[in-house]
């Protein structure tokens, strides 16, 4: 799971859940509404009404787009309307899971894993199954892009972003899992037999994109979940626990076929793309993870090593990622307008001022001056020349990311025109998700340049 974006727990009334994750989506998938959706009769809606005894929603229908599930409005509807209320008894959690089964599972795998493997139970009783108008709906695995179904091939076209790693890092822990799943299936065969990784990928990433956490832990819940995602949106889901429903509140008006959409949280094509499977255009939450050296002939590179190793680990030196390497750093775009200082983030600066000291008489310096304020080390420019120098050491890092970028776009580029199907959309994927990096880099790069010709001029 991915420590980026991290899951809001259910602690009062009345709060905001996190969206875990979605299936299959483009950047297409976010155009305005078709003006006739088609929409799928009301069998679901009946089937929920029945299980849980109340009205789930009576202004939004289920309607399908050429991409997926999505919930259109059946009725007008005004801004602070309630769009549907979920009961938790309708949601499948962990504590839907067999006590037995879960506790052969062990307190070593997470609460996605064992959602999983209830969902693999309920799908072996197939119309037995006392959730089987719901599992018919999820998606199928060819209509899944996250990242974590790619294949080898498809992953190098990322192989130069941050996502190829969290990926990577992200099978690692499914194959980890796994282990304790075919525990379970040996133990339990006629309830789960032959269960295989592949089978158990799927569900995980079934999981792993479609809920979000509640203080019975992550809950798939039926129909909210084929709600899409508007990065603009004003509207989240809400877990009340008083009524003990999730809910949503309209943030707008929408008129009669208009697609509903809320926001899942404040995530970058990289989450999207690992989480859901699908990118946004010009997302404005786009981040990219870039990693500064101390050079390996440096005659205090020890030095330097261990007292950077020691400011990240106590946050002294504090990335937005905080499962990141010591020194991996996590860039947002510069917007026009920031004030000077404000641009990138002042842990890369900070890094960057240690880097380029000559002298050890140098690094005790800025270790008597943060001991003098915060404790933070290297956060007051330096003199005026060494200033540059550090924040050219940035820029040259910045630059040699966005020529990447730019030379994997170009291959990208020739090699889709090729492509159909399955790999055409995951190439464009892997372009949108660069594009987006890029735009960050190039944005980060002019702030470094201003800031360094400023200081030149001074």
């Amino acid at each position: 799971m991915r420590a980026a974006t991290p899951f809001l727990s259910v602690i009062s009334s009345n709060t905001w859940w996190t969206r875990r994750r979605c299936s299959l989506r483009s950047s297409a998938r976010f155009s305005s509404a078709s003006s006739s959706p088609k929409l799928e009769s009301d069998e679901f809606l009946r089937w929920l009404r029945h299980r849980s005894g109340t009205e789930i929603s009576s202004v939004l229908s289920i309607g399908r787009s050429p991409y997926g599930r999505a919930l259109y409005a059946n009725a007008d509807i005004k801004t602070g309307d309630i769009l549907f209320k979920v009961p938790f008894s309708l949601q499948l959690s962990p504590l839907n899971l067999p006590s037995q089964i879960s506790s052969l599972l062990g307190n070593e795998v997470d609460d996605a894993t064992r959602v999983a493997v209830l969902i693999l139970l309920e799908k072996r009783l197939g119309k037995e199954s006392k959730w089987e108008p719901y599992l018919r709906r999820l998606p199928p695995l060819e209509y899944m892009h996250n990242t974590i179904f790619w294949s080898s091939s498809e992953l190098q076209n990322i192989a130069i972003s941050g996502l190829y790693g969290d990926t990577v890092k992200q099978n690692a822990l499914i194959d980890k899992y796994f282990c304790n799943v075919k525990l379970v299936s040996d133990a339990f065969p006629d309830q789960l037999p032959g269960v295989t990784l592949s089978e158990f990928r799927y569900a995980y990433g079934l999981i792993t994109s479609r809920a979000w956490i509640s203080y019975r832990g992550i809950s798939l819940i039926p129909f909210a979940d084929f709600i899409n995602h508007d990065g603009d949106s004003g509207s989240y889901l809400v877990g009340d626990e008083s009524e003990q429903v999730s809910e949503a509140m309209a943030d707008r008006d929408f008129s009669i076929g208009d697609e509903v959409r809320i926001r899942y949280g404040k995530l970058s094509n990289a989450d999207l793309l690992l989480d859901f499977g699908f990118t946004i255009g010009n997302n404005r939450f786009d981040m990219v993870r870039i990693e500064l050296h101390v050079p390996k002939h440096d005659q205090l590179y020890n030095v330097k090593v261990e007292l950077l190793q020691r400011l990240h680990s106590t946050g002294s030196v504090k990335a937005i990622d905080t499962s990141s390497k010591w020194n991996s750093f996590v860039l947002k775009e510069v917007r026009n307008g920031d004030k000077k200082g404000k641009g990138i983030p002042q842990s890369i600066r900070a890094f960057a001022r240690i880097v380029i000291c000559d002298m050890m008489e140098e690094l005790e310096e800025l270790a008597m001056a943060a001991s003098q304020k915060d404790g933070r080390l290297a956060r007051l420019p330096l003199e005026k020349s060494k200033e540059i120098v550090a924040h050219k050491l940035i820029l040259v890092e910045m630059v040699r990311s966005i020529d990447e970028r730019d030379e994997q776009l170009r291959i990208l580029s020739t090699n889709c025109s090729h492509l159909d199907g399955k790999s055409g959309i995951r190439s464009k994927l892997a372009a949108d998700l660069l594009k987006g990096e890029l735009r960050v880099l190039k944005s980060a790069a002019l702030w470094l340049k201003n800031y360094c010709s400023a200081l030149e001029l001074s």
